[in-house]
């Protein structure tokens, strides 16, 4: 791997946020047809979210947001009127490093995971919220929209280990890199990486993203990894998970010691005109305190509620229903991009 110039780090979700970034919905996104079935989804992650930190909301109509949240001023809430395409603000917000200890932004190409949906709005998201003060004095930006990288297609530690999927980084629509080497040493470079971990297996039908790692798997901490695990050997994602989960007990951690695996039920299969939706319990946010867990009304969920206190003891572990979410082919933490600690304004 290439060693970088400068000291990188690339902070864990569950390390201190700032706050959470959203992409509010509205008529020109693909939720034209059910805003008002998904804007109470966007409510609620919203309502618990600010209880713990702020709330950065990029929307096209500051005074609908502030109607659908039901306040009018709250210094926890920054609002900032900018076009977008839609409000996966996970692949679309910005990649936040700390490079020799200061606040760095990094704002990498979206193209609508592999060509598949416009995102010239989105892909100017990031810039003007840099330029429109969002962020905090010190927090320095960098372009990198000569390379594709989507926030939900990386998982970091915190400590140097990348767990990834070769569906998705190593897409043909996405960069002309042509070998996990090289976008190992590319992720070495820019992120800070010391240890890449490739999976090869796993996929939900009905993902759009070519398999986005935080669908299938999550670093919970330094040593343990939540997973999706199928047990009905009549799914059709039973062999590829199975396969998935070998490939996860194999990998081993920067010190050479397995990691402790926790596996998350899958979810029950939800359709939606005849196409099965990709609903995933590892699509969880870890906020300030707590954790927001995906609901699909479904008696797994407190399944799933069990399995991830015992990942985050000191943590709430909350639900939010994210069946409208997931008619997009999206979930909880496909639709936030955490902000860590001194990156927005006080």
């Amino acid at each position: 791997m290439k060693q970088s110039f400068f000291n990188i780090d690339f902070p864990a979700e569950w390390e201190p946020q700032s706050g959470i970034m959203l992409s509010w919905p509205h008529p020109d996104t693909d939720w034209k047809d059910m805003l008002n079935e998904v804007i109470p989804c966007f409510k609620a992650i919203a309502k618990e979210i600010l209880k713990r930190e702020k709330l950065l909301i990029v929307c096209s109509c500051i005074s609908d947001v502030k109607m659908a949240l039901e306040c009018e001023d709250d210094a926890r809430i920054i609002f900032r009127e900018i076009p977008s395409n839609d409000t996966w603000a996970r692949d679309h917000g910005p990649v936040s490093v700390f490079v020799n200890g200061e606040p760095f932004l990094l704002d990498f190409m979206f193209n609508g995971w592999g060509l598949k949906f416009p995102a010239d709005r989105d892909n100017q998201i990031t810039r003007r919220l840099y330029e429109n003060g969002v962020f905090s004095p010190q927090t320095s930006y960098k372009s990198m929209l000569h390379v594709v990288l989507e926030g939900g297609s990386i998982e970091t530690d915190g400590a140097g280990t990348i767990l990834t999927t070769s569906k998705c980084l190593l897409s043909v629509n996405r960069n002309e890199y042509k070998s996990k080497a090289e976008i190992s040493d590319y992720l070495q470079w820019i992120l800070g990486a010391k240890h890449v971990l490739w999976l090869d297996k796993g996929y939900l039908a009905g993902d759009d993203t070519d398999s986005h790692i935080d669908m299938l798997a999550r670093f919970c901490n330094s040593k343990t990894i939540a997973y999706v695990q199928c047990t009905d050997e009549n799914d059709e994602h039973y062999s590829e998970l199975l396969q998935m989960e070998e490939e996860l007990r194999k990998f081993k951690s920067l010190d050479g010691e397995p990691y402790q695996l926790l596996p998350l039920p899958m979810a029950e299969a939800v359709y939606f005109e005849g196409e099965r939706l990709p609903a995933s319990y590892a699509n969880f946010l870890i906020i300030n305190e707590a954790v927001l867990l995906p609901f699909y009304d479904s008696p797994l969920d407190e399944i799933a509620r069990q399995q991830l206190q015992k990942a985050f003891p000191d943590r709430e572990i909350i639900g939010i229903n994210c069946l409208p979410l997931i008619r997009q082919h999206g979930s909880l933490h496909c639709c936030t991009m955490q902000l860590p600690k001194n990156f927005l304004k006080e």
